[in-house]
Order: structure tokens, then sequence, then C-alpha cells
């Protein structure tokens, strides 16, 4: 199993799906960022992974190559997207309620 530590969210305002980017240390070697958080119409988050252009072509900068790691990725990414999200409401709520 794969460790994936210090995920970081930075919510953006929702447009087309895009709720946040997202970062992660991989193994404690591998910092991998600008992964697009989108929300599914059926629930919960699917992420996508950075690409370049080069020429006519978009290019996977990386992402996952086996379907149970992305889900480990997507699971980890979605459960801080929601403990930001709840923590910023919980603060707002408060600060509106003073």
């Amino acid at each position: 199993m794969q460790e994936i530590a210090e995920i970081q969210i930075t919510p953006v305002k929702p447009q087309d799906g895009l709720v946040a980017f997202a970062s992660l240390v991989l193994n404690g070697n591998l910092y991998l960022g600008s992964i697009g958080v989108f929300t599914r119409p059926q629930g919960g988050y699917r992420l996508v992974y950075p690409t370049k252009k080069a020429g006519f072509r978009d290019i996977n900068l990386f992402h996952p190559i086996n379907k149970d790691f992305a889900s480990q990725i997507e699971a980890a990414v979605s459960a801080k997207y929601e403990e930001v999200m709840n923590q910023n409401n919980d603060r707002h709520y408060s600060l509106n309620t003073k």
C-alpha cells in the first residue's frame, strides 16, 4: 500500500464541476500537484490529473496506472476536501453567529 500524505486542498469558485485543486506527497518522496477535484453528478468527487499541450495533443504529466491506487488517492483527497470544507463552514458559521 502506498503512503499518501501531506494532502493540501485549495478550494476554488465552482465552475463546470471544478471545486478545488489538490496536492499530495507520495511515499514521502514524490510531490504531486495541480490535481483538479471535480464533483460527480451522482455525488462524490473525481480527480483530473494535469496535462500539457504538445502540438495538438494533451500529454499526461502523471496519473495512477491502476484502478486500486486511483481509488486510494481519490478517497484520501475526497476526505481531505470534505474536512477542509466543513472547517470553512464551521468557521463562517461561528463568525456570523457572534
